[in-house]
């Protein structure tokens, strides 16, 4: 481990975590459990932080979207605790978990879609928990109209990143791996690298694989707020009003984000049409 390198007892480091840990949190026994999910939407809606960036996220997928979202099939995939009918009311929202937040429940493997009659798929870190990238491609292939989108936020792979998410966050984060991992819990069992690994490493292996899908942008950015939010299982490490100025920070050195991003924007374009209804 990196901390090892530098000297570092890791042991220190799990008491900081520890100690950072929201108290809410640490009695989770099954993250997959559905009272996980009610409980990390409870901690998305109260932390100011998190939940300016969930806006800021939601927004960014409506402004790739284009012409009139409201007469659009937009659908968010694992949408899990997040609330993004408050930006984009119109969205259906699913998830392979039933929840109050949840209009279609099903596998991202298994889309109860037609053919060529999605106008955009979005999502916020669901990629990097998909078993099966190459299935859940196809499907999103095949359900997806010319024209249409598929925008993903999700871990970005940087000097930066790959040391917070190897050394402080519970999730496997393996570059050398592949696209896919043995299936488990939709939370507990994750490669954070996969976004990088299909679209930067394998880039070449996926326009072969999808030529129907178009990569139109790749991009980091967030390299802090994220981390200074917690997420949804530390604290948040700086007061609320900081919020704009660490925004301000990112600005100016975000020539730097492809050393320090945490996030990576993935927007893809379906360009032809080939299949036929399901």
């Amino acid at each position: 481990m990196v901390v090892a390198k530098l000297g570092y007892d890791k042991r220190d480091f799990v008491k900081i975590i520890e100690w950072i840990k929201l108290p809410e949190v640490k009695s989770i026994n099954d993250l997959d459990a559905p009272s996980t999910t009610a409980l990390h939407s409870k901690i998305i809606r109260k932390k100011p932080y998190l939940r300016k960036l969930y806006v800021e996220f939601y927004n960014q997928f409506k402004k790739s979207i284009s012409g009139d979202i409201k007469t659009k099939v937009v659908v968010e995939l694992g949408s899990g605790g997040g609330f993004i009918k408050e930006v984009m009311p119109h969205t259906i929202t699913s998830d392979i978990a039933s929840s109050k937040n949840i209009d279609v429940q099903f596998s991202g493997l298994n889309i109860p879609f037609h053919s060529n009659k999605v106008d955009a798929f979005v999502m916020f870190d669901v990629l990097h928990h998909i078993s099966n990238v190459s299935s859940f491609f196809k499907e999103l292939d095949r359900c997806l109209k010319v024209s249409g989108k598929i925008i993903m936020i999700e871990p970005a792979k940087t000097l930066w990143s790959s040391f917070i998410y190897k050394n402080f966050h519970h999730e496997p984060f393996d570059p050398s791996g592949g696209w896919g991992f043995q299936k488990g819990g939709r939370l507990s069992s994750a490669n954070g690298a996969i976004p990088w690994i299909v679209f930067c490493r394998d880039k070449q292996r996926f326009e072969r694989d999808f030529p129907s899908i178009k990569i139109l942008k790749l991009k980091n950015h967030t390299p802090f707020r994220y981390l200074i939010s917690g997420g949804v299982s530390m604290r948040q490490l700086l007061p609320s009003f900081t919020y704009n100025i660490v925004k301000c920070i990112e600005i100016i050195v975000s020539p730097l984000n492809k050393y320090i991003g945490m996030c990576l924007v993935i927007e893809l374009e379906g360009i032809s049409m080939k299949h036929t209804e399901k």
